[in-house]
């Protein structure tokens, strides 16, 4: 889980220091982004992590499973940090022998 949070963060940090042409393809004022969340993949906010008190990250998902990653600055400013398919808001633990 660490190591998760480690590459989010540190994609995160790369959205906000990407080359403005770049950017332009992946960012958007907030407010747009989720907006065309919703209405294009139905995705709704699941989980929000603060990075530094500069930005957040935020997880959206579908009940059929497709995700996006948010990463917002205080701007209002969102980038694409990551999408998906397949996502599982259950955690599944094996059963381990003794326990």
């Amino acid at each position: 889980m660490t190591r998760l949070m480690v590459t989010t963060l540190c994609a995160a940090a790369a959205a906000f220091s990407a080359a403005p042409a770049m950017a332009a393809e992946q960012c958007a004022a907030r407010a747009d982004m989720i907006k065309a969340l919703g209405e294009k993949f139905h995705e709704s906010p699941t989980a929000l992590g603060v990075v530094n008190p500069n930005v957040i990250v935020e997880v959206f998902v579908s009940d059929q499973g497709t995700w996006t990653i948010l990463a917002s600055d205080t701007r209002g400013q969102s980038c694409v940090v990551s999408v998906g398919e397949g996502w599982e808001s259950g955690l599944t633990t094996a059963a381990l022998p003794g326990t």
